[in-house]
């Protein structure tokens, strides 16, 4: 609670500058870059701007839960939702940032900088302070889970950057890690290991020689069903020159793979063969029998032909390419000039068309089954422009980043803002719509039963709605209400 007070009180001052027009008919007040208060169009909730993109506010209702915001882009951002039970804080887009759910929080500065801690499933508080990659502390009531580290000197860290378990002193001259139950102990890394698990004895003097053996066994899946757990052999010398692996030792499809590079090298399996000559500009030939297709490449992979009911290729890198198989498909020309990207898995139909990268990107996705369809196309720079599966539309213009970090919510509520001189939004469900040029100095809303425009800073103003029609010029009202008889015209 300490922690939301204190970051609520960054948005005292900006608060008390709205707060006055707010409750003296804010709802009618539209000054344009100044000051507007609006309806959201693709969400249910209001929203209120000022001085052009350097302030908004808004609330966002969705099932029954409210979501309130308070920005000062590009310095600050700010959202919290006490139904949820969530906030968000941003600094300078990722300066600094505060992410809580629940109990859990996360404060980051500049990403390298870090405290987190929360309630964990054994409900006991775990607090986290990182200083990547030099310093990393985590403290709990069970003991089991403290460790302090301070790189490269000494320390234990657990349960991070992908190991369970991870000791240092003097790195490089001792690493011990440890990923369930294999445990890896390094001397002078990358040199010199032993290798330890269940079933599992392996060394290595690099790069001179190195080799790795695990028996065949058995496991237990999530389901309780017992398989078999196949075994490996590893050996190189003078590595890469030459090594061999085999793979899937007491399984139905053990493989063998012998390289003596850059001579050759050889794959050998119940399912699938494969050999190149030389290795790796030369010529390969694969043959694959699970997925009944042949494919020959030379060299592999800037000149590849393959058929087969798996798959079918035809690649002169970087003249032309077409690829497919029973799911997927992709295809470019004139590399990167033009690239195309298909997934057909009923009832997902998703299609990715490319220029250049990131110059133009048209994405789509259909719901085969339901005809709901998705799609972004983004323009870089100039516009990107956003279609839901629902029916909202989100057009903008300009868009520096967006194209880059498509549907980025840090982006939205901290950048976009400053750049977007042309928004366009529509809501297929509701039937609004709304348009706003340079931060309102334009701005037209609609909807089925009401229609308000607003132009140069509000001096000119039309609304019509079921009370009638009525224009301000100057701020000087016009028009009248229409009376119970009266038809209503927009």
């Amino acid at each position: 609670m300490l922690r939301r007070r204190s970051l609520q009180c960054c948005f005292l001052v900006a608060g008390l500058l709205m707060l006055g027009p707010s409750r003296v008919g804010a709802a009618d007040l539209a000054a344009g870059p100044l000051f507007d208060e609006f309806k959201l169009t693709l969400d249910e909730g209001h929203r209120t701007e000022a001085v052009g993109p350097f302030f908004y506010k808004q609330e966002i209702v969705d099932d029954g839960s409210v979501a309130k915001s308070w920005a000062v882009p590009p310095l600050f951002s700010y959202t919290v939702n006490d139904d949820v039970d969530y906030e968000w804080f941003d600094f300078l887009w990722k300066g600094i940032t505060y992410n809580r759910y629940g109990s859990e929080y996360r404060i980051q500065v500049i990403q390298l900088l870090s405290f987190s801690g929360g309630q964990t499933q054994s409900e006991t508080n775990v607090n986290r302070f990182t200083l990547f990659p030099f310093y990393f502390q985590q403290r709990s009531k069970v003991p089991e889970k403290n460790y302090t580290a301070l790189f490269p000197i000494h320390g234990t860290i657990r349960e991070r950057i992908f190991r369970d378990e991870i000791k240092f002193t003097l790195f490089p001259l001792y690493l011990h890690t440890r990923k369930k139950d294999v445990v890896t102990d390094n001397y002078l890394l990358p040199f010199f290991h032993l290798r330890h698990g269940d079933r599992l004895s392996g060394w290595q003097l690099w790069p001179l020689v190195g080799s790795e053996h695990k028996d065949a066994g058995y496991r237990t899946n999530h389901w309780g069903d017992v398989g078999v757990d196949g075994g490996h052999e590893k050996m190189f010398l003078l590595w890469p020159l030459y090594l061999t692996h085999r793979a899937n030792i007491g399984t139905t499809n053990e493989s063998r793979q012998h390289s003596f590079i850059p001579f050759y090298t050889q794959f050998r399996s119940e399912q699938r063969d494969s050999t190149s000559y030389p290795w790796p500009i030369g010529v390969t030939h694969t043959v694959d029998r699970a997925r009944k297709y042949s494919e020959w490449s030379a060299p592999w992979p800037l000149i590849v032909f393959a058929r087969g009911e798996g798959k079918t290729i035809n690649r002169v890198w970087p003249i032309y390419s077409k690829a497919r198989n029973a799911s997927q498909s992709s295809g470019w020309y004139l590399w990167p000039l033009y690239k195309y990207n298909g997934l057909h898995s009923p009832p997902l139909d998703r299609e990715r068309k490319r220029v250049l990268f990131f110059l133009y990107s048209d994405t789509s996705v259909k719901n085969t089954e339901t005809k709901q369809s998705q799609r972004q196309i983004a323009l870089w720079p100039l516009f990107t422009s956003r279609r839901e599966l629902d029916g909202r539309h989100r057009l903008q213009v300009l868009a520096p980043l967006e194209p880059f970090l498509p549907n980025n919510t840090s982006v939205e509520r901290d950048l976009s803002p400053l750049w977007s001189l042309w928004r366009a939004e529509q809501n297929e469900k509701t039937g609004a719509t709304s348009q706003s040029l340079l931060w309102n100095l334009y701005r037209r809303d609609t909807s089925p039963d009401a229609r308000k425009c607003s132009l140069l800073f509000g001096l000119i103003q039309y609304q019509s709605d079921s009370e009638g029609r009525r224009w301000r010029v100057g701020y000087i009202p016009f028009g009248k209400k229409k009376t119970s008889a009266e038809p209503s015209h927009r």
